[in-house]
């Protein structure tokens, strides 16, 4: 069983800087890749940022520039720093870790998520 924690949440001021990490217990077989996506209030839950166990990453356009997604393969461990931080980051973010199954399937683990807040 795969278990994602995360942490690093908080509340922070508009303009502010948050760090959040997201490490998985025990060892993963066929990982692909790590992100991060996030959830509003009465909001689809929608992709934040990516990043292949290649280096590859791709970010969503509301957060180029601002965020960066970043890991570490021996620790299973992705991060996502985040500056400039804005009221409408306000939401729960969510690590998932996608890994590569026989048949070329794709499965995703998530972890619990953790609340950004941005407010003034």
């Amino acid at each position: 069983q795969v278990t994602l924690v995360e942490s690093g949440g908080g509340l922070v001021q508009p303009g502010g800087s948050l760090r959040l990490s997201c490490a998985a217990s025990g060892s993963i077989n066929s990982l692909y890749a790590m992100g991060w996506s996030r959830q509003a209030p009465g909001k689809q839950r929608e992709l934040v940022a990516e990043i292949t166990t290649g280096g590859m990453t791709n970010y969503a356009d509301s957060v180029k520039g601002r965020f960066t997604i970043s890991r570490d393969n021996a620790k299973n461990t992705v991060y996502l720093q985040m500056h400039t931080l804005k009221p409408e980051d306000t939401a729960v973010y969510y690590c998932n870790f996608r890994i590569h199954l026989v048949g070329g399937a794709f499965k995703t683990y998530w972890g619990q998520g953790t609340q950004v807040t941005v407010s003034s």
